[in-house]
């Protein structure tokens, strides 16, 4: 209930249609579909066992809509790419069925409509949306994850037979961590080099079986089952090996590269290195979507630790026999709410960046610096909110105590599912530092050609509200000019204007401390060295540009809201997210003379009664995700808590008496 005084309400329906945003429809009927014993999430299975049970959930899926919604309709799909992403997002029960589901609808079937032709659409999709077909992914080696332009399997073009002879040369070419390799895959996706005539064309995908229909391997494969996993091990990752695999011609994804039955090579994009990027640009879809998947993680930690928390009591309140629920501590909202504020906040930013990809996808192909800021954001996104999964789950463990420990309560799981969702889809680190080339990229063509004194006048800051008006943000000045009255009052803190204003002026600082780093290096500076020796730089102006976009999501999504009661503890919800952030970063706004040490303290003080003030919503705010009991699965969640305590009552036991 709200606190004295805080007429606030939160209309939990209306939230949850805002949250549902586009694809409602296709998150109700998920609740509808992911229900019942076979969905339940279960604890202790073998790993045969835990295969065995996604496999027969990705079976019971492929019969419904959620398996169709991102292919073309001329082959039995919907058409709605972000549906599928919504589709993937819903499927928390189990984070092995959404991998599972991922690697099969999202990566493979994916592959094959982004890179194939209509041959390969019409052949290959009905068995990939059926299940008829189960498929791989195979690009990561051994000895290459990130540099997927320097894969060392091969794919040799043999003029005489028209097939491709696909190889692996070395251990290090060996496919890795392949998912659905280890026991249901019938035919992946395999990412090699191609050459023809003896010449190399790149990095380019095939389709080579490695199955029969009976699952027996096929000759000239090997498969070893990658074994035990940290967590996912309902998903059967392999390794993969060719021997001198034969495929025929039409098993090249020919979209941006073709050979003919003569051996020449052609491709609509001439430039090499613009075709590997522009091919791999189409399977964006795969990182938004494991920022997505990382959030529901996340929002399903966040529901079983504050409904535990509402219940569960520690310690007597002074001048009382009763004792004090968890969430009435500071300490424990300060651990809570804050990131119950970031998870909204990625939520809107994911919605946003589901909706940019949906309409690239639809509404023709974007222009190469849309596709180059879609790509970048998309990095961003994934690496930001699979780390912040990974960090909230673990408060949510720690906050449940012992309780929190236990299987039976899911929060191990989900911490050991989502681990290595920072590594797959892309290391984070890595993602990070395409982001900060990005910026660069766009600040060059912005200002790379500025005379002397043009740049004198850049450095003074005559053009800071160029620089942030094409990267999204509003004009920094006008709004530092309008924020600067009551610099010291903590409702200033609140204004949505001055919060903008400070991320976007962090954003633009460090982007252009590091072009300055970047053009003061010699011209004979070796370009490894120039680029490593500021990679600390290019991370932080990364991260400064993420969290500023994720900010203006939660912004937006805020404005959207039509109940009144419920804008007023959102919007207390963006004034945390925002002042959590500039909490969590006041070194530096102290260091560049943004924030004052008094205006610091008071940032805090801000934090701290903001959590006080959204504490009686937390579990309205959390209901408000749509997330089913059972996917909850954690007695703690569903009333063990206060069962015990009840039965604690009646009995009559005193606090602390022995029993």
């Amino acid at each position: 209930m709200p606190q004295h005084g805080d007429t606030a309400r939160v209309d939990v329906e209306a939230l949850r249609d805002l949250l549902d945003g586009r694809w409602a429809a296709v998150r109700r009927r998920a609740r509808d579909i992911l229900r019942g014993p076979e969905f339940t999430p279960r604890y202790g299975l073998s790993v045969a066992e835990h295969r065995a049970r996604v496999t027969e959930q990705l079976h019971a899926l492929a019969r419904t809509d959620l398996a169709r919604y991102g292919f073309d309709p001329r082959y039995g799909g919907r058409g709605e790419v972000g549906a599928s992403v919504a589709a993937f997002e819903m499927l928390v029960c189990d984070l092995s069925l959404m991998v599972k589901m991922g690697v099969q609808w999202g990566l493979f079937g994916g592959a094959i409509q982004a890179l194939g032709t209509e041959y390969h659409h019409a052949t290959y999709l009905p068995g990939v949306m059926s299940l008829e077909i189960p498929g791989c992914f195979a690009m990561t080696e051994t000895g290459h994850g990130s540099d997927v332009q320097r894969l060392r399997t091969t794919a040799t073009f043999d003029p005489n037979t028209d097939e491709f002879v696909v190889h692996t040369p070395d251990e290090a070419a060996r496919k890795d961590y392949i998912g659905n390799a280890a026991r249901d895959g019938r035919l992946a996706v395999v990412f090699a080099q191609l050459i023809t005539g003896g010449q190399r064309h790149g990095v380019h995908a095939l389709l080579v079986p490695i199955r029969d229909a009976d699952g027996t391997v096929l000759p000239g494969i090997r498969i070893e089952d990658c074994g035990p996993k940290a967590g996912l091990n309902g998903v059967d990752n392999g390794r993969i090996w060719f021997t001198q695999v034969r495929v025929p011609r039409t098993a090249l994804l020919n979209r941006y590269g073709d050979v003919a039955a003569d051996g020449t090579y052609s491709s609509p994009i001439e430039n090499p290195n613009r075709r590997f990027f522009t091919m791999l640009g189409t399977l964006v879809r795969g990182r938004i979507s494991v920022a997505g998947g990382a959030g529901m993680a996340a929002k399903t930690a966040l529901a079983i630790a504050i409904r535990y928390g509402q219940v569960r009591r520690q310690f007597l309140r002074p001048g009382s026999d009763s004792e004090v629920a968890l969430l009435d501590y500071l300490a424990y909202q300060r651990r809570l709410l804050p990131a119950l504020a970031r998870t909204y906040a990625l939520h809107f930013a994911q919605e946003e960046m589901v909706s940019r990809l949906h309409d690239g996808f639809t509404d023709g192909p974007l222009d190469e610096r849309a596709q180059r800021e879609l790509e970048a954001h998309a990095a961003g996104l994934k690496a930001v909110a699979t780390w912040h999964a990974v960090d909230t789950i673990q408060t949510c463990r720690e906050a449940c105590g012992g309780a929190g420990y236990l299987a039976e309560n899911r929060l191990p799981q989900l911490r050991a599912d989502t681990d290595v969702f920072t590594t797959f889809e892309g290391d984070n680190t890595v993602l990070l530092q395409l982001v900060g080339k990005s910026l660069l990229t766009n600040y060059r063509q912005e200002f790379g050609n500025l005379d002397p004194l043009g740049m004198a006048k850049f450095a003074a800051g005559q053009f800071l509200g160029t620089v942030i008006e094409r990267t999204a943000a509003r004009s920094l000045l006008d709004r530092l000019v309008q924020a600067a009255p009551g610099r010291g009052d903590e409702d200033d803190l609140r204004n949505r204007e001055w919060q903008r204003a400070l991320l976007a002026d962090r954003e633009n600082h460090v982007l252009e401390g590091l072009a300055r780093r970047l053009r003061a290096a010699p011209a004979d500076a070796d370009p490894f060295d120039v680029v490593n020796n500021v990679q600390d730089h290019v991370l932080l102006a990364a991260r400064a540009h993420v969290d500023r976009l994720v900010f203006e999501a939660f912004a937006s999504g805020v404005a959207r809201i039509e109940d009144e009661g419920t804008r007023a503890v959102v919007e207390r919800l963006c004034d945390l997210a925002a002042l959590s952030l500039v909490e969590q970063e006041r070194a530096w706004f102290l260091e560049h003379g943004r924030l004052t040490p008094a205006r610091a303290k008071a940032v805090t003080a801000t934090v701290n009664a903001l959590c006080q003030e959204l504490r009686p919503h937390a579990r309205d705010l959390v209901d408000a995700f749509g997330l089913n009991d059972e996917w909850l699965a954690a007695p703690i969640a569903l009333g063990a808590e206060t069962a015990r305590q009840d039965q604690q009552a009646r009995a009559r036991v005193p606090v602390g008496a022995e029993t």
